[in-house]
């Protein structure tokens, strides 16, 4: 694909495609052509590159017999002509509906057309007959054809079921077109077309309406686009087809690999049409992920080799209107939509609780040790662990809560943490571990030993490892396991000690968990009143609190006079909500550093602000582009180049989202010394500002 300016879609792989449905009068092909060709200059205008039309649209679906006069056959194919004549003035494929006859045998077909040309037809392969069904009296099936090429229009073109249509100038582009019944059939042609390299696959339908049929057809369409890792574009006749026995609801739907990105209006009176962005890419590299797709092709290499693939030139848009036509939730390891988070929530607290029942059935220990800081992390981990001991009847008296604070805890955790373990009803103690790490740092050799305020990197990592060696050696004395707290999002940025420090536990039921996912769990179980009024009072305290590591000791205060924290761990590794989006679309999808800063920028520019931080009771934060570049090349480097051999040697943990973990025993095998300059590079192809010339 030739170069295009870093804010037009199709640079980093989208393509705009649309279905359309017009109005239309049976057995008037003149009317429906001229329907037709508004709809699809209408999509051409907008950027679109396909756009799909109804089963037998040419004609309307609902001609019954009248598909076998001669008259009728003539002028639909004069109005394909005029779709040809008109994808001569555009930049975008139509695929329309219309009866072809070919070896004195007549055949439903969808016309493939681009740049003034008839690339292909493809016939329907299965007929129903059955019900208010009657296609085989009138039509004859896919493999019926003793002909693989045809005379349409004046140009002869290829003739099947089996052809895939590529755009030169984008490769990714690949269209496959089957019709109606075939996608409602074990095994549809779609499946094969999808091994055989297909991405976009296109339905033209009619599927008259009746009670239920509507959801059937989103489960049919979500599955086989999942199944099939593709895109998948869907149309059903609409107002102008025949009512004398059916009705019809004009329903349009696009689905990218299980996901629905639009639908139309239903029971609409007019011509309608529905657009989104697909992400060609992402279905590539899902395909090349999942090693079984490929296995899958070649266990039916035979059958494939018969396929073929119509090339044809397209003229890709500078400039592509509105933007991206998708959704990108800024948070996208948490649902935007409020039930559907409650469910995420309960699905992930009961995956992490079940994991630990597990490990501790299996290790035959009912002692657990955690380190309480009055956090986020070590608080949801504490959660955990009280519903595990619930669910194996033992007292909640058996996990034993230790707070240690250090130099520069401050009063609110300090506070917070013992709330906390009060509320759980856990066994909690408080050990100062100041005593030791001063006499560590003397032992050192270290200034603060002889009372010389120095914080460095030294003075932390002792309080970090004191912490942890405590809570060991309180698990052997006690009989117990420690529980780790770390989380994904700092195991992807490196933000843990090493070894001896908050890296290591006998099992972390955080490691796959985000940092932005974590704090929704945590207010999840404050509003299901799990704890009790104040226990949730606590919870929410606990939300609200500054993410810190509290290891350097500050004089600051806020406006009330408390002592604010001297570190904040943001301003260190930025923004976790941002870093969240960067690490789930780099580790999930293995995206270039310039798309991910397209898709960041798509979410956190100020078009949408408003829309997620309302729905996620976030504050409503803003990201320009080089905001977005800065706190990326973070990412980058410390996901890269500096914290690896960190996540090489992780604590067995359980995952628990399609996002992915960073376990070398799981999703992220990776080496520990490898450099992060192809990543670098290509983060400066990135421009500074939003308004590039370039765009």
């Amino acid at each position: 694909m030739a170069e295009l300016a870093f804010f037009n879609p199709l640079r980093h792989g989208f393509a705009r495609v649309a279905v359309a449905v017009p109005r239309n009068r049976v057995a008037d092909p003149v009317f429906n052509a001229e329907e037709t060709v508004a709809m699809y200059r209408q999509a051409a205008a907008s950027g679109v590159l396909v756009v799909a039309f109804p089963e037998l649209g040419l004609s309307a679906y609902t001609c019954d017999d009248l598909f076998h006069q001669a008259a009728l056959l003539d002028a639909c194919e004069v109005a394909l002509q005029a779709v040809i004549d008109a994808s001569a003035e555009v930049s975008t494929v139509a695929i329309v509906g219309l009866p072809v006859r070919l070896d004195h045998r007549l055949f439903n077909c969808a016309a493939v057309v681009a740049g003034g040309r008839l690339l292909g037809v493809t016939p329907k392969t299965y007929l129903p007959n059955y019900g208010e069904f009657y296609e085989a009296r009138q039509f004859s099936a896919a493999d019926s054809a003793l002909a693989t090429e045809i005379d349409l229009c004046g140009q002869r073109v290829p003739f099947g079921a089996d052809l895939v249509f590529q755009a030169t100038q984008f490769p990714l582009l690949k269209i496959h077109v089957e019709i109606c019944e075939d996608v409602w059939v074990p095994i549809p042609p779609s499946s094969l077309a999808a091994l055989a390299g297909a991405t976009v696959l296109v339905n033209l339908s009619a599927s008259n309406i009746t009670i239920g049929k509507s959801d059937y057809r989103h489960n049919l369409v979500a599955s086989q686009s999942a199944r099939c890792l593709a895109a998948y574009l869907y149309s059903s006749a609409g107002i102008g087809e025949s009512t004398t026995d059916l009705a019809w609801d004009g329903q349009a739907l696009i689905y990218e690999s299980g996901e629905l990105l639009a639908e139309s209006e239903r029971f609409s009176n007019r011509s309608h049409m529905i657009r989104a962005d697909v992400d060609l890419e992402r279905l590539s590299r899902e395909r090349m992920r999942q090693n079984t797709f490929g296995i899958s092709a070649q266990r039916h290499k035979a059958a494939l080799a018969s396929w073929r693939t119509v090339h044809f030139d397209i003229e890709l848009p500078a400039r592509v209107p509105d933007g991206l036509l998708r959704t990108v939730e800024r948070f996208p390891y948490v649902p935007a939509d409020s039930a559907r988070r409650d469910e995420r929530c309960q699905e992930v607290f009961n995956i992490q609780v079940q994991s630990l029942v597990q490990r501790l059935e299996a290790s035959q220990i009912d002692k657990l040790v955690i380190g309480v800081s009055g956090g986020l992390d070590s608080t949801h981990a504490l959660l955990v662990c009280a519903q595990a001991m619930d669910r194996l009847g033992k007292p909640r008296e058996h996990i034993l809560g230790f707070t240690m604070p250090g130099f520069a805890t401050s009063d609110r955790t300090l506070v917070q943490a013992h709330q906390l373990m009060a509320a759980i009803g856990c066994t909690a103690r408080e050990i100062d571990i100041r005593p030791s790490c001063k006499q560590m740092l003397a032992d050192l050799g270290h200034p603060f030993g002889d009372g010389v305020p120095q914080y460095d990197i030294t003075f932390e990592n002792v309080q970090a490892g004191e912490r942890t060696s405590h809570l060991f050696r309180l698990a052997n004395h006690h009989g117990g396991i420690v529980v780790g707290t770390g989380d994904l999002s700092e195991l992807a940025l490196g933000w843990c000690t090493y070894g001896v420090g908050d890296h290591m536990s006998h099992y972390n039921v955080n490691a796959s968990v985000p940092k932005t996912l974590i704090k929704h769990l945590v207010r999840w179980v404050a509003d299901s009143g799990l704890l009790g009024a104040e226990g949730s009072q606590v919870l929410h305290a606990i939300v609200d609190t500054e993410v810190s590591p509290e290891l350097i000791p500050s004089d600051a205060a806020d406006a009330s006079g408390a002592a604010q924290p001297g570190q904040k761990t943001e301003d260190t590794i930025g923004p976790y909500e941002l870093q969240d989006f960067h690490l789930y679309y780099t580790l999930r999808y293995g995206f270039k550093p310039t798309k991910v800063a397209y898709l960041a920028h798509v979410a956190w520019h100020d078009r949408t602000l408003g829309r997620w931080p309302q729905s996620h009771g976030e504050a409503q934060n803003e990201y320009t582009l080089a905001a977005i570049r800065k706190h990326l090349g973070t990412f980058l480097w410390r996901f890269f180049k500096t914290s690896q051999f960190k996540r090489s040697c992780v604590p067995n943990a359980p995952k628990v989202g399609s996002g992915g973990s960073l376990s070398p025993r799981g999703d992220w095998r990776a080496p520990s010394d490898s450099e992060a300059a192809v990543w670098m590079r290509d983060l400066e192809r990135i421009p500074t500002t939003a308004s590039a010339p370039a765009d």
